[in-house]
């Protein structure tokens, strides 16, 4: 069969505007800058993008315990399964060990990943899971903690809270609602971890300016309501009616800090102010019983912002070193109002 010139220019003008809008939609947009790592790390990914080829996406999770975790995961899951026609995931969850974190990007890597997100374990203990990855050019994104490292080179991005500001946030509050005057008991979260660092060290900077705000007591709760009961439980047999306030590293160590009180014969929310962080909806109708005070916002939802940033990767948008969330504060003025959408 034979075509005329005006008949092949019908047939073809579909497909080469589709070819133009893939290639559009990943070309390479100027040399790498600050933050999008080395110039081969990811020509991979960028490669398949141009093609039309699926990206595939490793997500090392370190532990699905909590609720905090499991909404990371589910959110992650959620936009990856949104965006299947560009991308497949493939996960891993670490069960709270860097040394299975390590192990379980390793594994990825050998599966053909072309892209890591990373929630890390621990900031220190990773550099060989990052060695790994800056040595297959898989370019890796630092999903709600950060990690030791360099940027440009071990990743190319951190997308998270800021966490000091979150303990910052909570030290002012409960600064003015005790009038600068408070025996505090800190539950802080796994040692080692970004993130009880930087809450411990806002909330420490915040509290810094008032004498009469003293921190009696400082344990770790390891992020788990069961632990948070178990040390809250020791310290109120040392401390006893000393105790004014608590700050918890996140919401399951509060809550099981408010069972601690309760058991004790103490009132959490009226004779010990509680505030903590995350923002769950347990918490949110905790506040609303009148039994935690106030709790900072760290949202768990990274999968939009996840794959929206790798998207603008993957086209050779320059990526800044850190991308920082906007986090809301919950206390009785908001809390029921929130409480049906939080995780």
């Amino acid at each position: 069969m034979k075509f005329s010139t005006h008949t092949a220019r019908l047939f073809l003008a579909p497909f080469l505007l589709t070819l133009l809008v893939v290639l559009a939609g990943c070309a390479k947009q100027g040399g790498d800058s600050a933050g999008s790592g080395t110039s081969s790390t990811g020509s991979s990914a960028r490669e398949k993008c141009k093609s039309g080829e699926k990206v595939i996406v490793g997500f090392s999770q370190m532990e699905n315990n909590g609720p905090w975790r499991i909404a990371e995961t589910a959110s992650i899951k959620s936009e990856a399964a949104k965006r299947s026609d560009k991308f497949e995931l493939k996960d891993t969850d670490a069960r709270a060990q860097t040394s299975q974190q390590v192990s379980d990007v390793e594994d990825l890597i050998a599966q053909g990943v072309d892209v890591l997100f990373l929630a890390p374990k621990e900031y220190e203990g990773l550099a060989p899971a990052l060695q790994a990855a800056r040595e297959a050019n898989i370019p890796v994104f630092l999903i709600d903690r950060e990690a030791a490292g360099t940027v440009g080179q071990d990743y190319v991005s951190f997308l998270g809270s800021n966490f000091i500001e979150q303990g910052k946030r909570a030290g002012e509050w409960l600064a003015q609602t005790t009038n600068g005057k408070a025996n505090i008991v800190e539950l802080t979260g796994t040692a080692g971890a970004s993130v009880a660092r930087d809450r411990a060290q806002g909330f420490r900077d915040a509290i810094s300016k008032y004498p009469d705000m003293k921190i009696i007591a400082s344990q770790t709760g390891e992020f788990t309501r069961s632990e948070g009961l178990r040390v809250m439980q020791n310290i109120i047999q040392s401390k006893g009616n000393e105790i004014t306030a608590v700050y918890t590293h996140n919401d399951e160590m509060a809550l099981g800090a408010i069972e601690a009180l309760k058991a004790a014969g103490r009132k959490p929310g009226v004779d010990v102010i509680v505030i903590s962080v995350d923002g769950q909806r347990t918490a949110l109708e905790a506040i609303a019983r009148g039994e935690l005070n106030a709790t900072v916002e760290s949202n768990p939802r990274f999968g939009p912002l996840a794959f929206d940033t790798l998207e603008k990767y993957l086209k050779g948008e320059t990526i800044p070193n850190k991308i920082i969330l906007e986090d809301r504060f919950f206390d009785k003025s908001n809390a029921g109002q929130f409480a049906s959408e939080a995780y």
